[in-house]
């Protein structure tokens, strides 16, 4: 497996690579992933970005952002400053709705 797998269920990134961006040892990132204290978003490209996703690892007030290609490559990598985006958002006008039905 090289750094970056594409697989039927989603991508397996090497725990190197993640550990390496926010100073962990490698052993490490499995359970923080599990914990919650490592989160991660996978995005994927349109029109001129098809074939193309964005991973992106947060953790401690920093963010890793890879994009990667069909094969795994990675095209790009950086990291920077940034905390985990809080939840989608929330549909005021359905809650609204609800709030009248009751």
């Amino acid at each position: 497996m090289g750094e970056v797998s594409l697989l039927a269920d989603g991508f397996v990134v090497d725990a190197g690579i993640v550990g390496a961006a926010f100073d962990l040892p490698p052993a490490d990132v499995p359970a923080k992933l599990r914990l919650g204290q490592i989160t991660s978003r996978c995005e994927t490209g349109v029109d001129d970005d098809a074939g193309r996703w964005r991973l992106t690892f947060y953790c401690g007030g920093r963010a890793l952002r890879l994009v990667v290609d069909t094969s795994g490559a990675i095209m790009s990598r950086a990291t920077f400053p940034a905390h985990a985006p809080k939840a989608g958002p929330i549909d005021l006008s359905t809650m609204i709705a609800k709030e009248k039905e009751a």
